[in-house]
Order: C-alpha cells, then sequence, then structure tokens
C-alpha cells in the first residue's frame, strides 16, 4: 500500500482497571502490533491506549479520541489496528456502524488476529465472529454478576466506594482474592445518626417538629458539619442517606442496570448484611415521614388543611377514606359530617358507608386518647422500656465518645510527629504528597473531635429522670395542645399519637400507630417537657391487637 494507507494508528484496551494495573496485556497487545506494522512496512503514527474500559459501549476516552481523529479530513492515518475485534467493540450493531463510519473517510479497521479481507464473504465471516463476541460478552457478564450477588449475600464488599459512614476493611483472603466487608466509620457514622434524628424528632434545643430533607441540608452546612470530602452538603445527598437500607444492617447490591441506570426487580436484588448504625424502627419512621411530606403520596389539602381527621380517617367496612361533606338539618342549619368516599362516588352497591358528625367524632378521639393514652399510670408503664434503651444508648453513646477522642488524639499524634520530622530535616517540603497528607490528618482531628463533642452534647441533653410529677405535667400539657382551638396545631399532635381511625359505626371506631413510635413521640429530643412540643406522623401500625383500642 502507498501513501496514507500506510500509516496506521494502534488501540489497544482491557477491561477493568485491575488489568490495566498489573496485567500485561497491553504491553503485549502493543508488541504484537508493532511486528504487524514492521512486517507489513506501515509507519506508526498514533496509540491510543483504553486501561480498563468495557467495549460493550462507545463511552470510552480513548476511543472517542482515536474516532474523531479519524473521521477528519484528511485522516492522519489510513488504518486502526486491533489485536482482535473485541477490543475495538463488543456489540455487533455498534461494531458496524462505526466501521463504516470509518470507511466513508476512507479508515479501515484490522485486527491481526483475524486478518480478514473486504470481499462480501469476509465481510459476513466478521459479522458472525462479532455476534459470538457480543454472546460471549453477555455470558460473562452474567456469571460475574451472579458471582458478585453471592459475594454480596455472604456479607462481602464487591467494590466501589463505600456510603457514608462506613469503611472498607479486609475479612479474610481465598486464594488470590482478598475479600472486603464493610464496618462502621465511627468519624461519620455519628453524622448518620444526627441525621436521622433531626428528620425525627428536629432541633432538640429549638423544641423543634420533625425537620425535612431542607432543612435538615441547611441545618448540617450552618453548623459546618461537612460530609465525607469535607464538601457542603445538598439535598441530594442528605436524601440517599434517608432512604438507604444499609444504614439498618442491608445493604442492597444490583438495584439499578449499570447503562441505563433503570430500577431493577427487588427479586434481582442481593442483600448482604452489615453492621447497622440505626434501627429499623427509626428507618421506617422516617420512611413515614417522608411519604407524609411527599406531594406525590399526600395530597396538599391533607398536610394543610384544618379539618381533624383529613387523611387519617377510614371506613372500616372498605377502608375508603372518609372525606368532609356538609349537609343541611332539619331546623335548616348547615352541619359538617365525614362520609365514606367510596359510597359517595358509587353508591350503596360500592359500600354502605356511614356518615357521623365531624363535631362528635373529633371529640370522641380527642376524648379517647386522653383517656387511654394520655393518662399518667400509663405513660409510666410504657416509658418504662424507654427509659431502660434510654440508659443502654446513653453507655453505647460514651463508649463511642471515647472511641473518637482516641482517633483524634492518634491523629493529632500522627501531625505533630510530621512536623517534628521536617523541623529535623528527615522531610522534604517540596513532597507533593506531604501536603494532602497533612489535610488528610487535620481533617480526620477535626471531625473526630467536633463528632465527640456532638455526641457529648447528645448525652447531656438525654434530660432529667423521668417521674411522677413529670409525667402529670407531660399529660396536662399535650391535653391543652390537643384542645388548642385553631384546629391546626392538635390535628398534628393527635397525628403523633393515632395515625389511623377506622369507622366501625356511629358507636364504634378503632384507632392505631405504632407502639415504638408513640414512645419516641412522648420522650422526644431530650426530656419529657420537649416532648409536649414535637410532634410527627408515622405509619399506622401501633395498635397492638384489633381490639386494643377499639
Amino acid at each position: 500500500m502507498t501513501g496514507v494507507a500506510e500509516r496506521a494508528a494502534l488501540y489497544l484496551r482491557v477491561s477493568t482497571g485491575r488489568q490495566a494495573d498489573s496485567d500485561l496485556s497491553i504491553p503485549d497487545q502493543r508488541r504484537q502490533i508493532e511486528n504487524y506494522c514492521q512486517a507489513k512496512g506501515w509507519e506508526r503514527v498514533a496509540e491510543f491506549i483504553e486501561p480498563g474500559n468495557t467495549a460493550t459501549d462507545d463511552r470510552r476516552p480513548a476511543f472517542q479520541a482515536m474516532i474523531d481523529a479519524a473521521l477528519t479530513k484528511p485522516a492522519p492515518f489510513g488504518v486502526i489496528i486491533v489485536h482482535s475485534f473485541s477490543r475495538f467493540f463488543r456489540d455487533q450493531f455498534q461494531f458496524e456502524f462505526y466501521v463504516r463510519k470509518l470507511a466513508k473517510n476512507g479508515v479501515r479497521l484490522i485486527s491481526i488476529t483475524q486478518d480478514l479481507g473486504d470481499d462480501p464473504m469476509s465481510v459476513m465471516m466478521r459479522q458472525i465472529m462479532m455476534l459470538f463476541d457480543e454472546y460471549q460478552s453477555k455470558e460473562n457478564a452474567k456469571h460475574t454478576l451472579r458471582a458478585m450477588k453471592e459475594n454480596a449475600r455472604q456479607g462481602y464488599w464487591n467494590g466501589s466506594r463505600p456510603p457514608i459512614g462506613y469503611r472498607i476493611v479486609i475479612a479474610g483472603q481465598r486464594g488470590s482474592k482478598v475479600k472486603k466487608k464493610l464496618e462502621i466509620d465511627p468519624i461519620h457514622a455519628d453524622t448518620v445518626r444526627l441525621i436521622y434524628r433531626l428528620a425525627l424528632t428536629g432541633d432538640p434545643q429549638r423544641n423543634s417538629s420533625p425537620m425535612g430533607i431542607k432543612s435538615i441540608t441547611a441545618y448540617l452546612n450552618e453548623r459546618n458539619i461537612h460530609t465525607r470530602d469535607g464538601g457542603r452538603w445538598g439535598i441530594a445527598s442528605a436524601h440517599q442517606i434517608l432512604t438507604r437500607t444499609t444504614y439498618i444492617g442491608e445493604h442492597r447490591f444490583n438495584t439499578r442496570d449499570h447503562k441505563t441506570r433503570a430500577p431493577k426487580p427487588e427479586a434481582e436484588h442481593a442483600i448482604a448484611q452489615v453492621p447497622s448504625i440505626i434501627t429499623e424502627a427509626e428507618f421506617r419512621a422516617v420512611q413515614a415521614n417522608l411519604k407524609a411530606r411527599s406531594p406525590r403520596w399526600t395530597p396538599p389539602r391533607e398536610v394543610s388543611g384544618p379539618t381533624l381527621l383529613t387523611g387519617i380517617c377510614f371506613c372500616a367496612s372498605c377502608g375508603g377514606a372518609m372525606t368532609l361533606r356538609t349537609g343541611k338539618g332539619s331546623s335548616g342549619g348547615m352541619y359538617r359530617y365525614y362520609a365514606c368516599s367510596t359510597a359517595a362516588r358509587m353508591g350503596k352497591t360500592g359500600c354502605k358507608g356511614l356518615a357521623v358528625r365531624m363535631d362528635r367524632l373529633d371529640r370522641a378521639v380527642i376524648d379517647h386518647l386522653e383517656r387511654r393514652i394520655l393518662d399518667p399510670e400509663r405513660l409510666s408503664i410504657l416509658l418504662e422500656q424507654l427509659l431502660h434503651r434510654r440508659e443502654e444508648w446513653v453507655e453505647r453513646r460514651r463508649s463511642h465518645i471515647t472511641e473518637l477522642n482516641k482517633r483524634a488524639t492518634e491523629a493529632e499524634a500522627k501531625l505533630k510527629r510530621l512536623y517534628e520530622a521536617i523541623e529535623n530535616g528527615l522531610i522534604n517540603m517540596a513532597d507533593l504528597s506531604l501536603k494532602d497528607r497533612i489535610a488528610e490528618l487535620t481533617a480526620i482531628r477535626d471531625q473526630a473531635q467536633a463528632d465527640a463533642e456532638r455526641a457529648q452534647a447528645a448525652v447531656e441533653r438525654t434530660g432529667p429522670k423521668v417521674t411522677v410529677e413529670s409525667l402529670k405535667h407531660f399529660s396536662e400539657v399535650a391535653r391543652a395542645k390537643l384542645r388548642t382551638e385553631t384546629g391546626e396545631y392538635h390535628r398534628d399532635h393527635l397525628r403523633a399519637l393515632a395515625q389511623r381511625i377506622e369507622v366501625v359505626s356511629k358507636s364504634e371506631i378503632r384507632l392505631m400507630g405504632n407502639k415504638s413510635d408513640l414512645l419516641r413521640t412522648l420522650a422526644a429530643a431530650s426530656s419529657v417537657g420537649a416532648a409536649a412540643n414535637g410532634v410527627r406522623s408515622f405509619v399506622p401500625k401501633w395498635r397492638a391487637r384489633r381490639d386494643s383500642n377499639s
């Protein structure tokens, strides 16, 4: 060949970064292609190396740079040489697309191990080989994914960056493979706990109600609580922490398609058991809060409307919502009542339905809560278990503080040794890694100290011992809140005590909620006094037996 066809570009590729770091594949590809060019008398004018990118798509920097160069006019080279066609592409359709695109600009693709001509038979053979390459690639991907899912089920980490609050540790070795697991990172795990605490009970210093994601993000940034990289928090990162099951000990692997990012069915997920940072009850409660705040799930009227039972009152017969209706009495006056929405929409064929006067049902619900839930003796029984858990929490937190202080001390000691080595001339100040190491140790020390201070403050805010007098005071305050005349505030407090109300008949109703959520509401934040001010919404599950609150 003469002219531009004698100028060749080399394309060298391996599939993974590990191969690029340790494998001899790229040097071997280069050696064989150089020998091929020498035998042909071709000049090597360019080389494109792809260290660790799959050939199933064209999202490869070196590949795109090579294509851009090949499509310029005139082309700087006439042939692109690969070791095998699978180095160029493992997708038959994409392969043919780029081969034809190159051919239009006078550039050919040549494989030194699959040397074929341009006649119809050679083209057909190349297409058949590409189909086999594509099939083999998909089979390899299937088997690799299956092995990775099993690895996850056994509790091992498959790679990538761990979620904030965790760090990777070596768990053992099987042959040449090093097995790794996740363990709790004491530096950042406390930040995760803080985010959940804000979502559940709000800022205890301000006696605030549960915070939304935007408020949590602002809270963290205002107090200079940084991300793992030392940056500022965003809504997306805070939302990911509040919705990731990893924090209750269930890390999900294979949840999305790696190409389209589309979610996969739950049946295809592999769950790895990891140490939990928060309890399952806390996680479920946060999910209920997020769902209640989301306009996708809760109509705006149910969140902001003045009606006491809007959104939590249901017909026991059909499960339909009891919605507000108005009517005219025999004396001509207007009155309001809750009526079964199914019956209103479909008539008696859908549900026989009930209609209950709003003022009577509201009064019955409030009276029941005051008589059953807010009785000081009953509160004492409910809080007994909570207080025991609080003591255990304090002991765990004190142990955590000790670990954080130890880590801060170790980082400080390492910094001192570095400074001493610099003063003694043992370390060259021009070393580029020195600045990064000092910054890393400083960040570890400062973060550990800040986390220890927050944890200590949380312990100090656990509040005074609960007494008969404090329970009585809480009961009185909560009763007053429920009776507020404006309608809005007592609705919030009612939803902190009961999350679902079923109307069985005009003389029978059922109240439901989650017992652990009820306890958390009563002891919100740091003291019983604060509990009277911190309210929230929860999943309707707290009634232990079907007849417990009838």
